[in-house]
């Protein structure tokens, strides 16, 4: 009987007001993990595509696994990537993830993983 009693108290005390301020809090978390989380990752991507898209022959770039090396062919899906003289490897073009400035890469000429003397 008591339990009946306190379960029919509760039951009309929640009011709209309280559902209205938990759906404001609901959309304000959406917001924030939208904003913080989801468009940047979004434009991020959006920068790496451009940069696939921009690829061609000559270009130096980083790939992924960490692999640098000049691009001597491509098509649609892969590249011919130059990793060091005499020495191409192909790969598929979303592995690239960053485009290095002119010179960067010495085609294994002085590079670092040789003794110099």
């Amino acid at each position: 009987m008591m339990i009946s009693i306190a379960h029919a108290q509760t039951a009309g005390q929640s009011g709209s007001g309280e559902s209205f301020t938990t759906l404001i809090m609901l959309v304000a978390i959406f917001a924030i993990f939208y904003f913080l989380v989801i468009r940047p990752q979004q434009k991020k991507q959006k920068e790496l595509r451009g940069l696939i898209e921009a690829l061609k022959k000559g270009d130096e770039v980083l790939t992924a696994g960490g692999i640098v090396g000049r691009i001597v062919d491509l098509d649609e899906q892969f590249i011919d990537l130059e990793i060091a003289p005499n020495t191409t490897i192909k790969m598929q073009k979303n592995t690239v993830i960053n485009l290095l400035p002119k010179g960067s890469y010495k085609g294994g000429n002085g590079g670092s993983g040789k003794n110099q003397k």
